[in-house]
């Protein structure tokens, strides 16, 4: 897990992603020249900055979606991934009712995400 001293050098935190890891072997051509385009470091930041801002309560996808509303939703949730693959974002088996009625798993910046008390 990522410590308060590692969370105040941003510039490591979100090091570079390669496009090999945004898309799989057996994508289409498509997805690989969008992959070598995308800024996907920058979009890692803008993601986590919202997860974070959501400070120990945590928050769904669907409130990350609605505040970065102007992006488009693969844009977004494609991150998730490499957030949780770096450390810097936390699940655990936790869920909240999203809009649809369904539940989504709740996500934490990894400084603001704390165990559930099992008393």
């Amino acid at each position: 897990m990522i410590t308060a001293k590692d969370l105040d050098d941003m510039d490591d935190l979100f090091s570079y992603t390669p496009p090999f890891k945004l898309a799989r072997n057996e994508d289409p051509s498509t997805s690989h020249e969008a992959a070598e385009s995308v800024n996907a470091t920058y979009m890692e930041q803008v993601v986590y900055e919202v997860i974070e801002g959501f400070g120990p309560s945590g928050c769904i996808s669907d409130q990350v979606l609605e505040v970065l509303s102007h992006h488009r939703y693969s844009t977004i949730t494609a991150r998730y991934k490499q957030l949780k693959e770096k450390g810097l974002v936390i699940v655990d088996h936790r869920k909240r009712k999203a809009i649809s009625g369904r539940s989504q798993l709740v996500m934490w910046a990894s400084k603001h995400y704390r165990e559930e008390d099992n008393e």
